[in-house]
This record gives C-alpha cells, structure tokens and sequence, in this order.
C-alpha cells in the first residue's frame, strides 16, 4: 500500500486556476494506475483524470481540455492542473492510487477507477 497525501485545494472565481498535489509514500516502488475523483454534494463521486505509469492519460469530457494530470517520478507527487475552473467544478477532490499488479497489467478505464484501494482524504475546491 501507499498511503497519498492531498494539498492544493481553496476557494477561487470562475476563469481562474487551482494546482492539487497528491504526495505519494510508502510501498512505490510498485508500478501504480493513479486518477483523480471529486464529489460534490449531494451528486455521485465522479471520475475525472487518470494516468497510468507509463504516463498516459485519460480525461471525463467534463473536464477535457481544461484539467492536466501529471505525476513526477522523481518526487512521487501527482499533480491536477485545473484551468477555467467553472462553479461546476466546486467539489471534494481526491486522489487515488491501485498497483497495475492488481489489474493484470492494465489500468482500468475511467469509471472503474473508483474501485482504486488507495485513497488520499480529500481537498476542497470552490469556485464561485
């Protein structure tokens, strides 16, 4: 296991930009599928960006084109670099992480990655 520590989160106006980072420790050497979820309330936790540890990345269309996910190997941080922010985007987000091993090899899809065993507690992102 790795245990993922959030930080990034605040409160900003629409049009404006906000960078979360997800510290990684623990057990990584082990390759890892990592994605980012949030959840607003009231609404269903949703997920919006994945990457897998050969770096591709995968986007939910409500965030397409405007949010980058991004993970430094060196300093086992990942990153969501999110742009445009929109009132729509006012959510809990958080980090998740599962090792590849448990997935055969293959990072699953997007709306699997809720099923990731490896959970940061949350930062708060409000826009307004």
């Amino acid at each position: 296991h790795v245990q993922l520590v959030e930080s990034g989160g605040g409160s900003v106006q629409a049009g404006e930009s906000l960078n979360l980072s997800c510290s990684i420790s623990g057990h990584t050497r082990s390759n890892y599928c990592m994605g980012r979820l949030r959840q607003a309330p009231g609404s269903e936790r949703e997920a919006v960006a994945a990457i897998d540890p050969n770096g591709k990345t995968t986007y939910s269309d409500s965030v397409q084109g405007r949010f980058t996910v991004s993970k430094d190997n060196t300093q086992n941080i990942l990153y969501l670099q999110m742009n445009s922010l929109k009132p729509g985007d006012t959510a809990m987000y958080y980090c998740a992480a599962a090792r590849l091993s448990d997935y055969d090899g293959y990072c699953p899809t997007l709306p699997y990655i809720h099923e990731y065993n490896n959970w940061g507690q949350g930062t708060q992102v409000t826009v307004s």
